[in-house]
C-alpha cells in the first residue's frame, strides 16, 4: 500500500500553503495498493517532533476503501474527523513552534468499519483499530517555523 502527494514528495518540503502559514488547507493526498478485503481506511497526521511527543494535526476514518484520492482541501463523503491535539475536529496545518518539524501522514487499512463517533480523539480510534490493521502506509513531509 501507498500514500502519496501531488504537492511535495516525502522527505521534502510541504507548501506553505498547507500550513498555519499559508492558507491551512489540507494537502491532496493519493492512496494505491489497498488491500481488496480491506472494509475502511484511516489517515492520521501527526508532528513527530513536538516537545511533547507525536502531536496530533489530523484523524480521519471511515473512508471507503476504493477512495483512491483526497483532493486539496477537500473530505470524502462518510469519512469522519475527529479531534485533533488543538482540541478541534478539523484538519491544523504544520505549525512548528521552532525549528525543522518532521509530519507523517499514515494510512491505515482495516478489515472493518469503525464504531467511532464524530468526534472522538486519536487514541479513541487507534484502540478500535487494534488488532484489525490489514496494511500501513506512511508519507513524510518537513515544515520549518517562520522566522
Amino acid at each position: 500500500m501507498k500514500i502519496t502527494s501531488t504537492a511535495f514528495a516525502s522527505g521534502e518540503a510541504i507548501p506553505a500553503k498547507y500550513t498555519f502559514d499559508g492558507e491551512n488547507v489540507r494537502p491532496p493526498l493519493r492512496f494505491e495498493g489497498v488491500p481488496g478485503n480491506a472494509k475502511s481506511l484511516v489517515v492520521i497526521m501527526e508532528d513527530l517532533d513536538s516537545p511533547i511527543g507525536p502531536f496530533t494535526h489530523w484523524v480521519l476514518w471511515n473512508l471507503p476503501p476504493d477512495t483512491e484520492e483526497i483532493g486539496e482541501d477537500s473530505m470524502p463523503a462518510k469519512a469522519e474527523t475527529g479531534i485533533n491535539g488543538f482540541g478541534e475536529v478539523r484538519y491544523s496545518g504544520p505549525c512548528p513552534p521552532s525549528g525543522r518539524h518532521r509530519y507523517r501522514f499514515r494510512l491505515f487499512a482495516l478489515d472493518i468499519e469503525l464504531e467511532a463517533t464524530t468526534p472522538d480523539r486519536r487514541d479513541q480510534i487507534e484502540g478500535e483499530m487494534e488488532g484489525d490493521v490489514l496494511a500501513e502506509a506512511t508519507l513524510t513531509g518537513l515544515y520549518e517555523a517562520s522566522a
